[in-house]
């Protein structure tokens, strides 16, 4: 099994702990919750993606991020919700740098997680979060579960987050976007073998590397013809040459993300 998902909680167990040898499956290179930010990428604003929201703990320490779909709702991974409670989560919109101050913070009165969820290689990689203070942004259109076409190979894909710079480097303060082509289910299987389930998910990534997401990047969004398409999920280390980033096919998910909104 390859490297799994892509929040950035276990690296601050990994910071806390680095002498301890029984966190040396944590610290690995693409291990169990290894975290990830955009590699290659550019830094932008949350005024550009006002969408882009922060998942914090409840000291607003940032470990996933998420996309509003509605002014209560933000659609993010199923593995950032692993542990959880809504008492221990909150959510940040409208903040460019993890060490800002301003936004809005809203507690969680709701985490749905799909229930056919149990490791982020194994699909179902979704989970939508009801807020209890509405945002005042901008939310996302998401695709509709009839628009599969949207994944063709080479398609350009945007990609978004806080997540590390380099695999196992440190975070970026400032929000950061690359782009990245979309890979064939065909390539991503030669990648991943058996762990690549075109049903549920989608890559995007060069042949040589160098652009991807990373830790810290969990349940951040692709972004496809600036529409909500995927899910930043996990992946072989970060950027590197013959795997790409691995993201949440949100058509299959779509008509239970809108149930969600409506619920």
């Amino acid at each position: 099994m390859f490297g799994l998902d892509r929040a950035t909680k276990a690296a601050a167990l990994c910071t806390a702990a680095a002498a301890a040898a029984a966190t040396a499956l944590l610290c690995a290179p693409g291990a169990v919750a290894a975290p990830r930010p955009i590699v290659g990428g550019t830094t932008t604003t949350t005024t550009a993606y006002p969408f882009m929201m922060q998942i914090t703990d409840a000291s607003q320490n940032q470990f996933c991020g998420g996309t509003l779909v509605a002014a209560n709702k933000v659609v993010t991974a199923a593995h950032c919700m692993t542990g959880e409670t809504t008492s221990s989560v909150r959510v940040v919109g409208g903040r460019t740098y993890l060490t800002g101050t301003n936004g809005t913070v809203s507690k969680v009165s709701r985490i749905w997680v799909d229930p056919g969820y149990t490791d982020a290689t194994n699909g179902d990689d979704v989970a939508v979060l009801t807020l209890s203070t509405s945002m005042p942004y901008t939310p996302a259109s998401y695709v509709a579960a009839t628009s599969t076409g949207v994944y063709a190979a080479g398609t350009t894909a945007r990609i978004v987050g806080w997540g590390t710079t380099s695999e196992n480097g440190g975070s970026s303060d400032q929000l950061r976007t690359a782009t990245v082509p979309l890979v064939s289910d065909a390539g991503c299987r030669s990648s991943y073998g058996s762990d690549y389930l075109a049903s549920d998910m989608v890559c995007a990534g060069y042949t040589n590397g160098g652009t991807d997401t990373c830790q810290g990047d969990s349940g951040g969004p692709l972004l496809i013809g600036g529409v909500l398409a995927g899910i930043t999920s996990w992946g072989n280390g970060c950027a590197e040459a013959g795997y790409p980033g691995v993201y949440t096919r949100l058509t299959t998910f779509s008509n239970l993300v809108k149930t969600q909104l409506n619920s």
